[in-house]
């Protein structure tokens, strides 16, 4: 139990030190009419690793070697936002992944004896949701530019008008950004079911023979 607890601590820290370096790499590819390095980073696709791993952990060692791990990715995480970003950027990338990765937990916990694809299904997605309002808010949402001054740094405030996702109508371009972010996270949540189900470390019982006679 140890050694799985140990590469989950490590599962963790990779993953949160890789978002943390690759989020400053917009994705530069363009989707027809949408150029995606407007609104993604490559952060954006390996983030969602971290629910992957608290939800293995939570499944296969419980809620509280979860919160563990969690923890020592948050410590990871906030230390290289401070070094690698402004404090506003490393306050909001802290928090958001603190308390969404611990919505996921919660989550996932209360659900864990439902069919094998809800609970790290809904827990990812309310986590990643929760997630991405706290960090996109805290971050670059104009209402809290004095997180900014407040370090005498300049507003780095993202409220200025941009086409929703690159196509739609003119949001705040914090918004357009959390709705791009979202869209990954959304994607990713379905598409890394299949290697939650290989880790699962159990195979779904098929039904027992009915006895003869």
């Amino acid at each position: 139990m140890f050694a799985r607890f140990s590469v989950a601590v490590l599962a963790m820290v990779v993953v949160v030190t890789a978002s943390n370096i690759l989020v400053q790499y917009p994705v530069q590819f363009d989707l027809g009419p949408v150029h995606l390095g407007d609104i993604l980073t490559w952060g954006a696709f390996t983030y969602p690793f971290a629910f992957l791993v608290s939800d293995l952990t939570n499944r296969h060692d419980g809620p509280n070697r979860a919160r563990l791990v969690v923890l020592a990715g948050f410590v990871v995480g906030l230390v290289l936002s401070f070094w690698l970003s402004t404090p506003r950027i490393a306050i909001a990338s802290g928090s958001a992944f603190l308390i969404g990765q611990l919505l996921d937990i919660a989550v996932f916990q209360r659900l864990r004896n439902r069919y094998w694809l809800i609970p790290p299904l809904s827990a990812s997605l309310f986590g990643s949701l929760l997630d991405t309002a706290i960090f996109f808010t805290l971050a670059f949402a104009p209402a809290l530019a004095f997180i900014d001054l407040g370090f005498g740094m300049a507003d780095s405030s993202l409220g200025f008008p941009a086409p929703w996702l690159g196509i739609g109508a003119e949001v705040p371009l914090w918004l357009s950004l959390a709705s791009g972010d979202f869209a990954v996270k959304f994607l990713a949540a379905l598409l890394l079911l299949a290697p939650y189900r290989v880790l699962m470390g159990r195979i779904m019982p098929l039904p027992a023979p009915t006895p003869a006679g």
